[in-house]
């Protein structure tokens, strides 16, 4: 019996790992580090993305405080170009991340991939579910720092949000 596929009399190999890669949420914390653990223990050689999401309006929308009228602050050319370096700093911190997340993930047998997100209408959770939901991925694996109650709600949840509306299953992982 051929394994592969045969087009027009030539013998294609087989696909390589054909299943659907899994997504890690990854944002460099304990949670998320054992996340990475417990995926690779979970899914072997799977092809996982490493997903670090990240806000780019934050230096922006701090620069905007420190020019608004009322406050004892002074507006200045400065804001904006700190600002953006400020946003270059950030965006760099944050493809160092996923690095270190893919590089842990590799290191346990993952075949992965790191990918940085901009949430910038959205939260991290939104974020999250829309690069699962656009790579048609298995499952996401997410950290959670066991929050609960009115740190919960103020902290975001965001291991709880992806629970809640993702469409795919979702993995949470403590950090104990």
């Amino acid at each position: 019996m051929p394994s592969g596929l045969e087009i027009l009399g030539v013998q294609l190999p087989p696909r390589m790992n054909a299943a659907p890669p899994i997504l890690i949420a990854y944002d460099g914390s304990d949670s998320a580090r054992r996340a990475v653990h417990e995926a690779a223990e979970l899914f072997g050689s799977r092809r996982a993305l490493v997903v670090t999401a990240w806000d780019p309006n934050l230096p922006y929308e701090a620069a905007a405080i420190t020019a608004t009228p009322g406050l004892d602050t002074v507006s200045s050319p400065a804001d904006v170009e700190t600002a953006k370096e400020v946003d270059n700093e950030l965006q760099a911190g944050a493809r160092h991340i996923a690095e270190d997340g893919t590089a842990l993930a590799t290191s346990l047998g993952l075949q992965a991939e790191a990918l940085v997100v901009t949430e910038e209408n959205t939260d991290v959770a939104d974020a999250i579910i829309e690069v699962a939901r656009k790579r048609d991925v298995a499952a996401i694996v997410i950290g959670s720092r066991r929050l609960s109650g009115l740190r919960a709600r103020l902290a975001g949840g965001t291991s709880s949000a992806v629970l809640q509306h993702s469409s795919c299953p979702v993995v949470t992982v403590h950090a104990d």
